[in-house]
C-alpha cells in the first residue's frame, strides 16, 4: 500500500509524516510521534480512553485515520501543560483526586478540556453528561466532576484576572 504524506498542527508544532491511508489515529500518535499519553483501550469509541482535540472537537483517535487530519489542529494531552505548569483540567483531577489507576485520564482531561471550552461555566448535571462518552472503572465518576468543576472555577478566576 502506498504511503500518503499528512500534514497537521500537532500540540502547537507542524509535523508532516509519510502513512498508510489505513493508519488509525491512535497508532500514529503512539508509534510515529511517540504521545503514548493518549491510550488504546476498547478500539471501537466506547470507553473514550484514546480521546484527542481536533479543531475544536473531541475525537476518539482510535477508529479516526491520521489521514484525516491533513491540515487539522490536534491536540493530545501532552499539549496541555504550558511550559511545565499544569493546565486547570490537569490541576483539578489532581487536586480532587479524580484518577485512581490512570488509565481513562488522558481521554478524561482532554474531553474535560474540550467541555469546558464549550461550556465554561458547567453545573454538576451537565458535567455529568458532557463527559459520559469517557468511562472510568475505578473512580465511580463522584472526583472525576469534582475535578472538572475545579477546573472550570479555575479557568474562570484566570480569565478575570487577565
Amino acid at each position: 500500500m502506498s504511503k500518503k504524506i499528512v500534514s497537521m498542527q500537532l500540540n502547537g508544532k507542524t509535523v508532516e509524516e509519510a502513512v498508510e491511508p489505513r493508519t488509525l489515529l491512535i497508532h500514529f500518535l503512539r508509534e510515529k510521534m511517540n504521545l503514548t499519553g493518549a491510550h488504546i483501550g476498547c478500539e471501537t469509541s466506547h470507553c473514550g480512553a484514546c480521546t484527542v482535540d481536533i479543531d475544536g472537537q473531541s475525537v476518539k483517535s482510535c477508529t479516526h485515520l491520521a489521514v484525516q487530519c491533513e491540515g487539522s489542529d490536534v491536540k493530545t494531552v501532552e499539549g496541555l501543560a504550558n511550559a511545565g505548569v499544569l493546565h486547570a483540567v490537569q490541576e483539578g483531577f489532581y487536586k480532587e483526586h479524580g484518577l485512581q489507576c490512570g488509565f481513562c485520564t488522558p481521554g478524561m482531561l482532554m474531553r474535560a478540556y474540550r467541555f469546558l471550552q464549550d461550556n465554561p461555566n458547567p453545573t454538576e448535571q451537565e458535567v455529568r453528561v458532557g463527559m459520559s462518552g469517557n468511562l472510568c472503572r475505578c473512580t465511580g465518576y463522584q472526583n472525576i466532576v469534582k475535578a472538572v468543576l475545579h477546573a472550570a472555577a479555575t479557568l474562570q478566576q484566570q480569565a478575570v484576572a487577565a
